[in-house]
């Protein structure tokens, strides 16, 4: 039992880090009746949301800063976006909005919002697979955003200060407003045929939910999702995720920072190619001194230093091959006329002349060998071949 004794704030700290780690702690839309309201001086909002079931404590840091309406009243319905707090050292939960707005004015916006989010990403619409790379050094930037809003001058500024030599693409269009949704469109689809840009960055500075709401629209992000050029999404504002964010290539929390997402500082990429240089610098010089370890070594070998020794070797021992062979090839020689002068010698004595030439004769009888007197009778005409010459002879008397 003792190890599972806490201390409160031991016991505080597992419970911190719980709801830190729970994501559906976070970022999550909370409907509810305001209750205890209270604006202080230090910027802060506090109040009590609640139902016919339950009640919770929320806060609002610096309220201003997140547009939250300053009119908020005892009873308002509302519906507001943010995450579950902790608050160690009293133990209290209590919920940090981050948006506020009075029910029926964007409730029902939202809801097609989560549809659209839900239908997107179960085709796969947010899949990092999708996502294409930024170039490492765009030349040619085209820029989608309104032309009397800040947003413009964010980003030429940015990206001059980072990198000289830089073209712009714009195309003004509306931002907020009912319009604004086509315009956004071509404006993307057009940068989009144009070759030479290397990336284009659609976007706009910061407001309030309603004015950002054109980059929530299906047919905004659909656009982004389907540019076959690289794009980020570069809306100022406090909310984690616009739906163009979730589509586009990457998403930058404003257009200044898409300028520095995009364009490499010309110092940074000094130092990259001073790395590079070194490194090459580098691999030239452990390249030499291989070479050059691998040149004394056989400089040195026992094999190149005995190198005129070892073709006298190869030479002798060449010679020495070319007398055996050709005593081979005579040995060969002399048995094979052997065997040749056996043949013939064969072939001699069989020979019928050589029969012949020892006293023997052949006698025919009518163009036929004649072997025996049983062929023959009395005045038949013979002729018997001698070694030299040929006898012609009739039968006078036949002897068994």
């Amino acid at each position: 039992m003792s190890d599972r004794i806490y201390k409160v704030g031991e016991f505080n700290k597992l419970i911190k880090s719980f709801i830190e780690g729970n994501i559906d702690f976070h970022n999550f839309f909370l409907k509810g009746e305001i209750s205890g309201i209270t604006y202080y001086k230090s910027g802060h909002l506090y109040f009590t949301l609640k139902d016919e079931k339950g009640q919770i404590k929320c806060v609002a840091f610096n309220y201003k800063l997140k547009k939250i309406p300053n009119d908020l009243k005892e009873g308002d319905a509302i519906t507001l976006f943010g995450d579950v707090g902790f608050y160690e050292t009293r133990g209290t939960i209590q919920i940090l909005v981050r948006h506020i707005e009075k029910d029926n004015k964007l409730g029902t916006l939202y809801e097609k919002l989560e549809k659209v989010k839900q239908s997107l990403e179960e085709k796969g619409y947010f899949s990092q697979e999708h996502k294409k790379p930024l170039p490492n050094f765009p030349i040619n930037i085209g820029i989608v955003t309104s032309p009397i809003g800040a947003g413009f001058h964010d980003i030429v500024t940015t990206a001059r200060k980072r990198m000289r030599g830089l073209n712009f693409y714009f195309y003004p269009a509306k931002v907020q407003g009912e319009s604004s949704i086509n315009e956004i469109v071509k404006g993307i689809e057009t940068l989009d045929k144009i070759p030479e840009i290397d990336l284009i960055i659609a976007g706009r500075g910061g407001g309030s939910i309603e004015d950002l709401w054109s980059f929530n629209e299906e047919k905004t992000a659909l656009a982004f999702y389907k540019c076959k050029k690289p794009i980020i999404s570069a809306v100022g504002h406090e909310i984690d995720f616009l739906l163009t964010d979730l589509v586009a290539d990457i998403r930058a929390a404003t257009p200044t920072q898409s300028a520095e997402i995009a364009i490499p500082s010309k110092y940074e990429v000094f130092e990259l190619l001073n790395n590079k240089k070194h490194k090459i610098e580098t691999l030239i010089k452990n390249k030499l001194a291989s070479c050059n370890n691998d040149l004394n070594f056989y400089k040195n070998s026992y094999t190149i230093k005995n190198f005129v020794n070892y073709l006298n070797n190869y030479k002798e021992n060449l010679v020495s091959k070319e007398s055996e062979l050709n005593r081979a090839i005579s040995l060969n020689l002399e048995r094979k006329k052997q065997i040749l002068d056996l043949k013939i010698e064969t072939l001699i004595n069989l020979n019928p002349l050589t029969t012949l030439k020892r006293g023997y004769s052949i006698t025919r009888y009518q163009n036929s060998i004649l072997k025996s007197c049983e062929d023959l009778k009395i005045g038949d005409e013979i002729s018997t071949k001698l070694y030299k010459g040929e006898l012609i002879s009739t039968i006078k008397e036949i002897k068994n």
